[in-house]
């Protein structure tokens, strides 16, 4: 596809809406979103797919301003609403909203139907081919995979030329293997046109491997935004913590301080375990959140000597059950059950059964303290 076509590119996404529900829900959010990615995260109900809807005229805020590039699609000041239609945007929802009755060719081509013919196919080619489905030209949506379709539903939002695209969690429903072959169809599309992209995901792992930029919601709020790595590797909020897979968190009380080695050492409430962590804004007695990823702790079938992670304690496990290849444990430590992630080698090799005492093992810096949730 041609990178020169100046009617894709629609310049930088500027939103500030403030929106309101019959049930009281408030949301209100500060963004802008240049060309590429920015993933939108959140637990659900938090306002993700209300911020697509706002943007593309689905809803309507109480007030704010939506602009993309020169253009403004909406102001609450100015009392302008842009309709739908004409504020060009790509939309891909979970339904995917394919016809089931018309072809490929003809979903393809619906949103186009006043271009000219030649050039209609033309464009809907590029894209079929793009996305590897020209070969299901004739073939109706029920008559292809899950995968195949939501290639169909992509065309169809592609073909349009948008200013931007609205993405609300379209291969949510598909298999790892799949949703990459997809991404990186999509990512190489956006290669070519360099538009903003809104991605809705629950996957950490999306946000990542797509997003040069982050927003991380909860509660109709914007909790925060910034590159992934800033966002999500070292979580500063409960909310964030367990968005990208902080199993474990615990309420503790400071103990001591060591000022000197950076570091605090915590009581877990209702245990007798305690824990080394990174020294926070905090003063001895102070209450904070400590949150700890399943993978991050090690697990030993005996005292272990020698090591540079200061966090070691005993355990018991309490539970165990398999999903995919991960064998998650459930261990308790002095009152304080921890979940660890490991692999049936690991449990082979270490033995490890319902009530068989073993011992854990965390780095400090795999603690991270944290702001509670409002949830």
């Amino acid at each position: 596809m041609a990178s020169s076509n100046s009617a894709t590119r629609g310049g930088r996404l500027s939103v500030r809406i403030a929106y309101r529900t019959s049930n009281s829900f408030a949301l209100e959010a500060e963004f802008e979103a240049s060309a590429g990615f920015t993933m939108i995260l959140g637990p659900s109900g938090g306002g993700k797919t209300t911020i697509l809807n706002c943007i593309a005229g689905l809803a309507r805020p109480d007030a704010g301003r939506i602009a993309l590039g020169a253009r403004v699609l909406f102001d609450s000041d100015e009392r302008i609403d842009m309709p739908v239609a004409e504020r060009r945007l790509g939309c891909v929802f979970q339904n995917l909203a394919l016809f089931p009755h018309l072809t490929v060719e003809q979903n393809v081509q619906y949103g186009i139907s006043k271009v000219p013919a030649a050039e209609r196919r033309a464009r809907m080619m590029r894209l079929l081919e793009s996305f590897r489905i020209a070969h299901l030209i004739a073939r109706k949506p029920g008559e292809i995979s899950g995968g195949e379709r939501q290639r169909a539903a992509l065309a169809r939002s592609l073909v349009t030329n948008p200013a931007a695209i609205l993405l609300d969690e379209p291969l949510v429903a598909l298999d790892n293997a799949t949703r990459s072959k997809i991404l990186d169809d999509l990512r190489a599309w956006n290669a070519a046109h360099e538009i903003p992209i809104l991605y809705v995901t629950h996957s950490p792992e999306e946000a990542f491997a797509l997003g040069e930029r982050v927003l991380v919601l909860e509660s109709g709020r914007i909790l925060a935004q910034g590159m992934p790595q800033d966002v999500l590797a070292t979580p500063r909020h409960e909310t964030i913590a367990q968005v990208v897979g902080f199993e474990n968190v615990f309420d503790a009380t400071v103990g001591s301080i060591a000022e000197t080695q950076g570091t605090m050492l915590c009581q877990l409430d209702g245990s007798a375990t305690r824990l080394e962590v990174p020294l926070g804004r905090a003063e001895t007695g102070a209450r904070v959140r400590i949150a700890i990823r399943a993978g991050d702790i090690i697990v030993a079938g005996e005292r272990p000597h020698g090591l540079s992670a200061r966090n070691s304690f005993p355990g018991r496990v309490l539970s165990m059950r398999r999903e995919g290849v991960t064998v998650i444990v459930m261990i308790d430590a002095g009152g304080a059950t921890f979940e660890v992630h490991l692999t049936p080698g690991a449990i082979d090799a270490l033995r490890i059964e319902s009530g068989k005492e073993v011992w854990l093992v965390i780095k400090t810096y795999s603690c991270n303290l944290v702001e509670p949730s409002s949830r």
